[in-house]
C-alpha cells in the first residue's frame, strides 16, 4: 500500500491527521496557499486584500487572464519591495506551520506551482525526505517522483517542459509516475473552476513512451475528469487534500 496527497495548501490539521496513519506518505506538491478558488482566502488575501483577489479571481474565471495580469502589475507598481518582504514573510511562516504538522512520519515531499522548494526544504523535519526528481522503492515498486509546476504566476515552483522532460528522463522507466501537473490530456488537465488547461505535454510524451502501470498526480483542483486510460497506464488526481482531507491509497490486487 502507498498513501499519496496533493494540493494540501495549507490544510494543516487534515495534514496532521493524515501524518498519523501506517506507512509512508507521498505527497505530490503545493503546501502552501495562495489563493483557494472556492473563498478566495489564502496569503495573496492576506497581503493584497480580499478586493483585490476576488477582482483577479473574477477575470481567471472568466478566461481573461491579460486584464489579470495587468491587475497583479498595477498591484505591484511602486511597491516591489515592500510586497517582496511581506510576501515573504508569509511564505516562510506558512511553511513552518505546514511542515510541523509532519512530525516523525517518514514522507516524501515533491513541490508544485505555488511552492518555493528552498523554503520548503529548510523547513522539513528530519521524518521527511525532500524530492526534486529520483527513484525511490516503495511497497516492491519502483516509485519516480518529479516535483515542478506548470508556469502560471512566475513562482519558484514552475518550472518550463524542456526542464521537466530533462527530469523525467533522468529517472528513466518506473513502474508508478508521481508528479505534481497532470499530462496533457485535455478532460484531466482543466480545471471547471480555475478555467484553462495547464497540463504538461513532457508527462503525457514520459507516458506514452514508458508506460508505466500508473501515473498520480495533483494541482487540479476541479478537474473535468479523475483518471484517464493512456495506452496501458492508468492516470488519476489523487484529490485536492485541502478541501477533501483524504489521503489516496494506491492498492494493487
Amino acid at each position: 500500500m502507498i498513501r499519496l496527497i496533493a494540493d494540501v495548501h495549507g490544510a494543516v490539521d487534515a495534514l496532521r491527521r493524515a501524518a498519523s496513519g501506517d506507512g509512508p506518505l507521498l505527497i505530490l506538491g503545493d503546501l502552501i496557499n495562495f489563493i483557494d478558488y472556492r473563498d478566495n482566502s489564502g496569503i495573496v488575501s492576506d497581503v493584497a486584500g480580499r478586493e483585490f483577489v476576488d477582482r483577479v479571481v473574477q477575470l481567471r474565471s472568466q478566461g481573461d487572464y491579460t486584464s489579470a495580469g495587468e491587475l497583479w502589475r498595477a498591484h505591484r507598481k511602486g511597491r516591489e519591495e515592500e510586497l517582496r518582504r511581506r510576501y515573504a514573510s508569509a511564505i516562510e511562516a506558512a511553511y513552518v506551520d505546514i511542515c510541523s504538522a509532519l512530525g516523525n512520519v517518514a514522507s516524501f515531499v515533491t513541490y508544485g506551482n505555488v511552492d518555493n522548494p528552498d523554503v520548503m526544504r529548510s523547513h522539513l523535519p528530519p521524518s521527511a525526505v525532500f524530492v526534486e526528481a529520483e527513484v525511490i522503492e516503495l511497497a516492491g515498486n519502483r516509485v519516480g517522483i518529479v516535483g515542478g509546476g506548470v508556469p502560471t504566476i512566475n513562482s519558484p515552483g514552475e518550472i518550463g517542459d524542456d526542464v521537466m522532460a530533462t527530469r523525467l528522463d533522468s529517472i528513466g522507466p518506473v513502474d508508478i509516475l508521481c508528479t505534481h501537473v497532470a499530462p496533457a490530456v485535455k478532460p484531466l488537465a482543466t480545471d471547471v473552476i480555475g478555467g484553462r488547461a495547464k497540463g504538461s505535454r513532457a508527462v503525457l510524451d514520459y507516458v506514452l513512451r514508458h508506460q508505466p502501470r500508473f501515473h498520480y498526480f495533483g494541482d487540479i483542483h476541479q478537474p473535468q475528469a479523475v483518471s484517464w486510460q493512456i495506452g496501458s497506464t492508468l492516470s488519476h488526481n489523487v484529490g485536492y487534500f485541502r478541501a477533501t482531507g483524504r489521503v489516496f491509497y494506491h492498492h494493487e490486487d
